[in-house]
């Protein structure tokens, strides 16, 4: 027989269970956003680059720098958010945890201990960790775009 108490214990797990795994569905389409965002720049610059001039009011040497700076920008901004969503993840599988204390199985605590909670790669490499290096790799291409447009 199941008592108020842990129906109600219950209940609450499973509705916060949904909102981490909702957090980590806006976070997934934040990242399609931001790829789809920076990889339209890259092409932008690509083209600006091969076919651009001077004429026409147009100034390759002007609008690639800018637009470089601005995915930069972009890219940073994009490695923030990812940093942010960590921190809220981090805090709702905190709270998740302390609900399992009084529920009779802990499924995430239990499965956050047979990680080695994220300590060891050839275990488990943290998500985040791994999503963070495409806004750096992205950073680096603009940097690189942005200078050679600037020395030459």
């Amino acid at each position: 027989m199941v008592s108020e108490k842990d129906e109600a214990l219950l209940k609450i797990y499973e509705i916060h269970v949904e909102m981490a795994d909702r957090v980590s569905q806006r976070r997934e389409g934040a990242n399609k956003l931001f790829v789809a965002t920076l990889s339209a720049i890259l092409v932008l610059l690509a083209a600006a680059l091969r076919f651009g001039s001077e004429s026409g009011g147009f100034s390759v040497k002007i609008a690639v720098p800018i637009m470089a700076l601005a995915g930069l920008f972009l890219a940073v901004s994009w490695y923030i958010i990812i940093r942010s969503y960590r921190q809220l993840n981090t805090g709702k599988f905190h709270a998740l945890q302390e609900l399992e204390k009084s529920l009779p199985f802990a499924f995430y605590t239990v499965e956050w201990e047979k990680l080695q909670e994220g300590t060891d790669r050839r275990i488990y490499w943290k998500l985040t960790v791994v999503e963070t290096f495409l806004p750096c790799i992205f950073s680096v291409l603009f940097i690189a775009i942005g200078a050679i447009a600037l020395a030459c």
